[in-house]
């Protein structure tokens, strides 16, 4: 801006927007990374100092990787069935909250505030203990695994958060696009499944793949219910070697890093699709 005496300008600093000069964490795979070397070297010389003739934390590791690697795919094994489970479940549930009826709507709205709001280790528990073991037809017995049970436990949470994504995805679209389609003698339900749920993928998307890297994470409470899972492998195997102590946080600090490589590029994938689709979480 320029002002001043006739003939004569002068140059006037401009307002701008107060900029943060705090330094912001990001968080780099490399980090994880870093940590994981940093508690095996502790580990390393707190057993040298000690004299102890023992096999050092990164052997032990090493010996075992192929078990605790094992048991950290069947983690993601119960997150891809859960998410699978949830989202077939969820996507209903959260056109239900959307019916003209309104008794429909209510009720669906009750289930899902219900499972949403639930701490999901006690769905877990209902879930393994209120579900029998096995199914009697007749004279043919089948048998109900645990782990099944441990996924239908897991579903639950996520059905419920799943239809809150459906819900408010749809509820962003704008009304013009109902009136369009009105216009077109499209009927409610061809609107919904032609039009409008295509067009809410993007918005859906990033939200969902955030439910499913906590999903991810969580999998380690069915260690509390007796699932052979990594968690549940990374005792057996402390308890394997003597249950020294200088080996809790190596064995504890592996199975961290391999949920950090895995759910980390989530996350960063997560972020970029919210800035391409301009999604506000």
């Amino acid at each position: 801006m320029k002002t001043g005496t006739p003939g004569k300008t002068t140059d006037l600093p401009v307002l701008l927007d107060v900029v943060p000069t705090a330094p912001v964490l990001r968080l780099r795979l490399w980090h994880g990374v870093a940590l994981f070397g940093a508690v095996l070297l502790f580990s390393s010389i707190a057993g040298a100092q000690t004299g102890s003739a023992e096999a050092s934390p990164i052997a032990v590791i090493i010996k075992w990787m192929p078990l605790l690697l094992s048991g950290f795919l069947f983690n993601l094994l119960l997150s891809v069935l859960s998410m699978a489970l949830g989202t077939l479940l969820g996507l209903p549930l959260g056109l239900m909250q959307l019916s003209h009826l309104r008794p429909l709507r209510a009720c669906a709205w009750a289930f899902t505030q219900f499972f949403r709001n639930a701490p999901w280790l006690v769905l877990l528990f209902f879930a393994m203990y209120l579900v029998p073991y096995q199914f009697q037809f007749g004279e043919m017995t089948i048998p109900f695994p645990d782990w099944i049970k441990a996924v239908i436990g897991f579903a639950l949470p996520v059905m419920a958060n799943v239809a809150e994504i459906v819900r408010g995805a749809v509820q962003s679209l704008p009304g013009g696009q109902w009136e369009a389609a009105e216009s077109l003698a499209f009927t409610r339900r061809q609107t919904m499944w032609m039009i409008i749920l295509p067009q809410c993928l993007q918005r859906m998307l990033p939200p969902w793949m955030n439910v499913y890297s906590i999903i991810t994470m969580s999998t380690v409470l069915a260690s509390i219910v007796g699932i052979n899972e990594m968690l549940t492998l990374t005792a057996q195997v402390h308890n394997a070697e003597g249950g020294r102590p200088d080996l809790l946080a190596p064995l504890y600090g592996f199975a961290l890093l391999c949920f950090f490589i895995y759910c980390y590029p989530i996350n960063l994938w997560t972020v970029r699709l919210e800035r391409r689709f301009h999604v506000k979480s």
